[in-house]
């Protein structure tokens, strides 16, 4: 009698211990969305909530056990553009930290972020394989993974480029994009001057809809006219984050009917870049460095490093043991911003090739100056560059910061506007920006 009681006391203190670990959960798995996803190492045990009200801190999982979901946009196996960077960059911090991406990331791709639904179902089935967090790397998730960090309080949920959280398991990240979007913008610039041609296009998923959006456009553009002041940026908006039919006819449009020399874009794949190439035009990509697709137009991108968060979010992950309400204060809170300062974007190394002459100088000034805090892009502060006997030379000048209906948004030598602006409640475009 005494063996069986023995027995069943360690066999509670397995259970307990299990339901401590545990980063799965005990909900029924929902349908499969129509898009494909990594095998699962192995079928995860349900997790099993303690009875006994212990409080103690929970043993550490081994890093072996640790599982990472992700859902995508498009495809894991893209070889460029938006969903790439996101998995090159979550492939990259895993093994920084000494996790196998070939077992221990679960990714659901080709969810459309414009059906709660599918994403809640892609939710579902990565909780269903036991990951301990899940990345969703697209605006439109927001909602679902919302609902869904409370549905499984035992699985961290980070979203991307959104702005909701909680105080426990659920949190946001995005950076300063327009950043490396200004020194893309540059590039743009004096490319143009260089041709004798100001006009300068740009394929936006979205415009004023969005502060990310036409934040992008906007730090283009006034990178661009910082190098050629007669510069006029022709947005063409194609109302979604990526369709690689309409990035492509947008492009072709903004070359016929504006006679652009330079194609930028805010959107998924390298289409726009490849018509550039096409048209023997130039380009400036977004998301990873598109000189690969398009060697003779190309000339640098804004990009993300995402390895540096994701590497972050993953430790910070890790050090909860188990207890995913433990991963907003890990990560000091539940919204993530950074930007050039920190390494987590900037603009693509520059097709020499190709730039005109001196980009590569000028472009390295003004990330030096981002870097060390003293300017940023939406400030009463102009900035213009002179280069003799090959040296460079940027200069600062008070000058008021106007949107293209005339009004003075930042007056001349004021402070860049906040982050909440830039993250949130920007809607208008700087003068010189046109929308077709």
């Amino acid at each position: 009698m005494k063996k069986k009681l023995l027995a069943l006391v360690m066999a509670m203190a397995m259970i307990l211990s299990l339901a401590a670990c545990g980063g799965g959960n005990t909900s029924t798995p929902g349908s499969s969305p129509a898009a494909s996803s990594q095998p699962s190492a192995s079928t995860p045990s349900a997790s099993t909530p303690s009875a006994s009200g212990d409080q103690s801190e929970p043993a550490a999982e081994p890093a072996s056990e640790f599982k990472v979901g992700a859902i995508y946009i498009n495809s894991q196996n893209d070889t460029a553009g938006y969903t790439f960077q996101h998995h090159n960059g979550i492939v990259t911090a895993m093994k920084e930290l000494g996790l196998d991406p070939e077992t221990q990331l679960l990714i659901v791709d080709n969810v459309d972020d414009g059906d709660d639904t599918a994403v809640a179902n892609a939710i579902d089935t990565l909780a269903g394989q036991g990951v301990n967090i899940i990345f969703g790397i697209s605006f439109g998730y927001i909602g679902a993974m919302d609902e869904k960090s409370a549905q499984y309080p035992d699985i961290i949920f980070s979203h991307g480029t959104g702005y909701l959280g909680n105080e426990t398991n659920f949190n946001n990240y995005f950076g300063r994009i327009y950043q490396a979007r200004y020194l893309a913008g540059i590039a743009a610039g004096l490319k143009s001057k260089e041709l004798g041609n100001n006009n300068i296009g740009y394929v936006a998923a979205w415009n004023l809809e969005y502060a990310e959006t036409c934040s992008g456009i906007n730090a283009f553009a006034l990178g661009a006219q910082s190098a050629n002041p007669d510069a006029t940026v022709y947005v063409n908006k194609i109302s979604t984050w990526g369709d690689e039919k309409l990035e492509r006819e947008a492009a072709q449009a903004l070359i016929n009917n504006y006679n652009c020399c330079v194609i930028s874009q805010h959107c998924d794949s390298a289409q726009p870049q490849l018509v550039a190439a096409e048209n023997e035009v130039f380009g400036c990509g977004y998301n990873s460095d598109m000189t690969e697709q398009a060697p003779t137009a190309h000339l640098t991108s804004a990009i993300w490093h995402w390895n540096v968060y994701y590497q972050t979010a993953i430790q910070a992950a890790m050090d909860c043991n188990g207890d995913a309400s433990k991963f907003v204060d890990n990560m000091g809170g539940n919204a993530y911003y950074a930007g050039i300062k920190e390494g987590f974007v900037d603009a693509s190394p520059l097709n020499e090739s190709v730039a005109a002459p001196y980009t590569a100088k000028i472009m390295d000034g003004v990330r030096a100056l981002m870097e060390s805090g003293t300017w940023d892009v939406f400030s009463g502060i102009k900035l213009s560059y002179e280069v003799t006997n090959g040296t460079v030379n940027i200069s600062r000048t008070a000058a008021d910061l106007v949107d293209n209906q005339g009004n003075v948004i930042v007056a001349a030598g004021g402070p860049s506007v906040d982050d909440g602006v830039i993250k949130g409640s920007m809607d208008y475009n700087v003068a010189g920006v046109i929308e077709g």
